[in-house]
């Protein structure tokens, strides 16, 4: 079974004792097991994210903001010290150190209950809520998911379920999935280093695959890695044409690199990037509300 059918697997299943097992003992041990952060959600970030998007707006204070936007607040920074040889923060803080160095955004399930505004102060809760460990043909994999709670005006509006891979040092060797279905609707995916740099900034994001090339071959790639939070921002706007979206789920399948070919695709509500020789890079379905 490859990487991707792995994910797909156990990011379906539920194994409560062990997430709970590993919360208890983290929780005796002292270590964080949650994270509050405020934002005041800055209009002229929330302009130059939606400019990096491909939309060209005044935000003003009040405005409903697209799904993902919370990504570009809620900063926690770290001098360089405190981060990793590949640019995230060093673990043992909120998400525990697994033995396992690279990371990976295997996709996770956002629901919004209320509009995110720009302008309006908000504070963000994470917890980690479960752990599971599990032996791939790339080697020792752990899933890690962590939830986060968006609340503005003493209102929850968005609740997020991230899911995140962590993996050994190696290449890897799974087969890409690739799409067999026609689109109803389908565009092409133009990204640039600009972009890739201008959507790390605003996230604070410094994994340095999406931006060192040189670093990128030491953990497996070809190029620099498009993000998966980009990714499914540019999906999520996409649906959201189609009228307001209560609930978006998706899986990160493949990677994504910058120079690819690829294509937002559209079948009812279901929705992916493909990418070269119809590579599926990542798959969503929405519920409206």
């Amino acid at each position: 079974m490859g990487l991707s059918a792995v994910i797909h697997k156990i990011l379906r299943q539920t194994d409560c004792q062990a997430g709970f097992l590993t919360l208890a003992s983290r929780a005796m041990t002292g270590q964080v097991t949650e994270e509050h952060i405020t934002d005041k959600v800055d209009p002229a970030r929330a302009a130059a994210l939606l400019a990096t998007l491909g939309e060209s707006v005044d935000v003003q204070v009040g405005r409903g903001l697209p799904l993902f936007a919370h990504h570009a607040f809620f900063w926690n920074p770290k001098t360089e010290e405190n981060l990793a040889v590949d640019g995230h923060e060093v673990l043992g803080g909120l998400i525990p150190d697994l033995g396992l160095p690279l990371r990976m955004w295997a996709g996770g399930r956002l629901q919004q209950h209320a509009p995110f505004l720009a302008g309006v102060a908000a504070d963000k809760r994470s917890r980690v809520t479960g752990v599971t460990r599990k032996q791939g043909k790339s080697g020792e994999l752990a899933f890690v998911t962590v939830r986060h709670e968006v609340r503005q005006r003493n209102q929850m509006v968005l609740t997020e379920d991230q899911d995140i891979v962590y993996r050994e040092a190696k290449a890897l060797t799974h087969e890409p999935p690739v799409v067999a279905e026609s689109p109803d609707e389908r565009r092409a995916l133009k990204l640039s280093e600009v972009t890739l740099f201008r959507y790390s900034a605003l996230t604070f994001n410094a994994h340095r695959i999406h931006y060192d090339a040189g670093y990128c071959a030491t953990e497996g790639y070809p190029g620099l890695v498009v993000h998966g939070p980009l990714m499914a921002a540019l999906l999520a706007n996409m649906a959201a044409e189609a009228g307001p979206v209560k609930t978006f789920e998706f899986r990160a399948t493949s990677p994504l690199f910058l120079g690819d070919v690829a294509w937002l695709c559209r079948e009812g509500e279901a929705y992916w990037i493909e990418g070269p020789r119809r590579r599926l890079c990542m798959a969503a379905t929405v519920v409206r509300g």
